[in-house]
């Protein structure tokens, strides 16, 4: 099936080029080329396997892609390799799929760890703590220890420490986001995609991993599918999340409907 694509161009926030992983002699990424926009929250859809959180991990220096392919990765029209890493955590935030914290720190102290690439008075850094804290339902938590929490409040509270970090990115943000919502109850679903959708709105580049169909189709600007390596579809809800497309990715028969009050696709599991 050809790949989808009708997009509005807009500004670069991150490019790739060739991007190729292997892992155990498996071919994991195949030949990915890829251009993020600012002011877009784009979404990562595929079956387990498929690639988008290796995807992820490429795109935020985590991982290295294959070494004997040629790859370029830039942020913001200037490659990687020109970036001072310190100045780079001013402006690309990263909320993994687990965050491994035994020490018995207290949430606020967590999200504090978000401050460290910062230039903030101690009155400043408080009232940016409190915000995001705020933001994502966990002032009432900020004296907690947060080895006691739930897995879902966990989630949160590190979703506060990303906000902190970038608070100072201006109109050169990146927020890169894996499986943030697998974790959470219904409400703090749609809360945390409802920053990530209001920060695209003021300029940010948006990038989600995710598994639930419903979710990206209602938060997404553009929605990569990806599958055996490759990117399979690339466009809007309406273009990408096709009951074609959904049954051949994922093997699995689907009826994709309107929602009844508002402009995006519901896919419905048969």
């Amino acid at each position: 099936m050809p790949l989808i694509s009708n997009l509005t161009i807009k500004k670069s926030a991150m490019h790739c080029q060739h991007l190729h992983l292997k892992l155990g002699g498996k071919v994991i990424l195949d030949d990915i080329n890829l251009q993020i926009h600012q002011g877009e929250v784009t979404t990562l859809l595929g079956p387990n396997g498929a690639g988008k959180s290796s995807l992820l991990k490429i795109l935020s220096d985590e991982i290295k892609a294959t070494a004997n392919t040629h790859c370029e990765i830039s942020y913001f029209n200037e490659p990687k390799a020109r970036w001072d890493r310190g100045k780079l955590a001013k402006h690309v935030g990263i909320l993994p799929q687990q965050s491994s914290l035994t020490f018995a720190f207290t949430v606020r102290e967590v999200v504090e760890l978000g401050l460290l690439p910062l230039s903030l008075s101690r009155k400043q850094a408080n009232a940016v703590v409190d915000d995001t804290l705020q933001k994502v339902d966990v002032l009432h938590l900020a004296d907690r220890l947060y080895p006691l929490l739930s897995g879902g409040e966990k989630q949160r509270v590190h979703f506060a420490r990303v906000l902190t970090q970038i608070s100072q990115a201006g109109d050169k943000t990146i927020l890169m986001l894996d499986e943030p919502t697998s974790a959470l109850d219904l409400s703090h679903q749609h809360n945390t995609l409802s920053i990530a959708r209001t920060m695209a709105n003021q300029g940010a580049a948006v990038i989600i991993v995710l598994h639930d169909l419903n979710l990206a189709a209602q938060y997404s600007d553009r929605v990569l599918i990806l599958n055996e390596g490759k990117i399979q579809a690339d466009g809007t809800p309406w273009q990408a999340l096709t009951a074609p497309m959904i049954e051949q990715v994922y093997q699995h028969k689907v009826q994709v409907l309107k929602h009844p009050s508002a402009d995006y696709p519901v896919v419905y599991a048969l």
